[in-house]
């Protein structure tokens, strides 16, 4: 089981309150339960994560750095949160106070499944037991978060902004416990991985980054933009690699890496391999563009203006486009770099054509406001170390 899930979400939440008052006893009464179960909660706390969390001095209690490290993300997550929980209907009622790890892990576990069957058999869970998690939930949200549709169940639109904050309030505590953690310890890296990613930046980077965090576990899950975007604004993956949007969407922050320039890529042996291209002989040529929406198909619109040639496949996939290519006399534009082995064994070829388009600029999207773990610190650094001498 996953660390975070097997802890009490009652005494991570007791963390910034001892800070706040300075010792168990007015903590404990602050939050509502006894001195000593709060001193029994808070040893077996610092036992789990074999670390001291506070150094108790004649003055009261004072957080260690790494206390501090942890009770500053234990706050960001409580203002996710309440700010799924927000109900204005009950004066002085605080539902987050209310929410326990069982609730928080069997929502997230639902939303992400999409049933109450798979939802159960993650978590090794009874149904009954997951349901009444889910309707614990509900009746702290004051809204019905989930509807039937046919054999399974979809959120409702509470629901889905609740399941949001629930996934951004789980990626705080995480980043917290493993602010904690031994580079030899259990902890995850989630990457969105776009297809100019995958060629150079992304393997250099974590080839670097694996010998000095031995217990990292990385997740590289692949997309387009279209996607990816929704699970990092989910806090399902931690960040994104690959062509930058212009402008950037206002909740989401951008860190240029390289440029890519395009090439018009075609089957070894075509017709236009042997000779100067031009733009009005790439004409005659069916098409494989890029899908509709993005950049790729927007700079393909972009080099033909309003007559564009015949295009019969819009086509995210390289690996689709590649063989394709080698099948046919159809051309595409791709980045070098995404066909390099196919180039190098003579398979595809990049026309002699410099085309009238800007580069392209690839590097790392992440949320807005998003405060890396030293593990996602170390791997920018080094992303943008792979960078550097990629373009020198």
């Amino acid at each position: 089981m996953e660390l975070l899930f097997g802890l009490n979400l009652r005494h991570l939440r007791a963390l910034p309150v001892v800070t706040a008052r300075g010792g168990l006893s007015a903590a404990a009464a602050a939050i509502g339960i006894s001195q000593p179960a709060l001193a029994q909660g808070l040893a077996q706390l610092e036992a789990r994560l074999a670390v001291r969390l506070f150094d108790r001095l004649p003055g009261g209690m004072v957080p260690t750095l790494a206390g501090s490290a942890l009770i500053d993300r234990i706050v960001a997550a409580e203002t996710r949160l309440a700010a799924g929980l927000v109900r204005a209907n009950r004066r002085g009622f605080n539902p987050v106070n209310h929410l326990g790890m069982a609730q928080l892990r069997a929502f997230i576990a639902l939303a992400e499944a999409g049933s109450y069957a798979e939802a159960a058999s993650r978590l090794g869970l009874s149904q009954p037991a997951l349901h009444r998690a889910v309707a614990e939930t509900e009746r702290l949200a004051g809204h019905d978060l989930v509807e039937r549709r046919g054999r399974g169940v979809a959120l409702t639109a509470p629901g889905r902004a609740l399941a949001r904050q629930f996934r951004l309030a789980a990626a705080e505590y995480r980043a917290g416990l493993e602010s904690l953690m031994p580079a030899d310890g259990p902890i995850r890296l989630v990457i969105g991985a776009m297809p100019l990613s995958r060629a150079r930046l992304l393997p250099a980077a974590l080839a670097a980054l694996l010998p000095a965090w031995p217990g990292m576990q990385a997740e590289v899950i692949e997309g387009a933009w279209a996607d990816l975007v929704e699970k990092l604004r989910d806090g399902a993956i931690d960040l994104m690699i690959g062509a930058l949007r212009e402008p950037a969407p206002a909740d989401l922050a951008q860190l240029p890496l390289i440029h890519d320039r395009l090439a018009v890529i075609a089957r070894a042996g075509h017709p236009l391999a042997a000779q100067a291209g031009t733009l009005a002989a790439l004409a005659d040529y069916p098409w494989i563009i890029g899908r509709p929406g993005s950049p790729l198909a927007a700079q393909w619109q972009a080099l033909f203006g309003a007559h564009p040639p015949a295009a019969p496949v819009a086509c995210g996939s390289v690996m689709t486009i590649r063989e394709l290519l080698i099948a046919t006399d159809c051309l595409t534009l791709l980045s070098p770099d995404q066909v390099k082995v196919e180039l190098a064994a003579g398979l595809l070829t990049a026309l002699d054509l410099p085309l009238p388009l800007p580069p392209r600029r690839i590097g790392v999207v992440l949320r807005d406001g998003w405060r890396p773990s030293p593990v996602q610190r170390d791997f920018l650094a080094r992303i943008a170390q792979v960078a550097v001498i990629t373009t020198t």
